[in-house]
């Protein structure tokens, strides 16, 4: 299998992990008016978060590695949320029409699409996501 189509699978998952977010964590919202955009903003933000993970979730693991021992992992939880609260704040700066309203939000937002990002993972082939 190509990378692309591995690339495409992960981006579809977060976008299909950040859906549910927005329909059960109160303070996540996707206000776009119409299905497609409403698939459209979900999809750029999967691709924002992806960057935002890539980029920066790495210089703060090694930044942060005393935190990350003296909490057991726990600061992750912390980190997780706040990169979750910055795609919202990039999404917003972009125009688009998703948002997370606050820390409280962004912790559970990022439990949710961590979650359903694990289990959908599980459920497609390994041949086709490539990890």
């Amino acid at each position: 299998m190509s990378n692309a189509l591995a690339l495409t699978i992960r981006v579809v998952v977060v976008a299909v992990s950040l859906w549910i977010a927005t329909l059960i964590v109160p303070g996540i919202d996707n206000t776009a008016g119409t299905t497609s955009s409403r698939i459209g903003t979900l999809v750029v933000v999967a691709l924002i978060f992806g960057l935002v993970n890539a980029v920066l979730k790495p210089l703060i693991k090694v930044v942060g590695c005393p935190f990350y021992i003296l909490t057991l992992g726990l600061i992750g939880l912390v980190v997780n949320a706040l990169l979750f609260l910055l795609v919202g704040y990039i999404a917003e700066g972009i125009g688009l029409p998703f948002t997370v309203g606050g820390f409280g939000a962004a912790f559970f937002g990022a439990i949710v699409v961590a979650v359903v990002g694990f289990v959908l993972h599980v459920l497609i082939p390994d041949r086709l996501d490539q990890r």
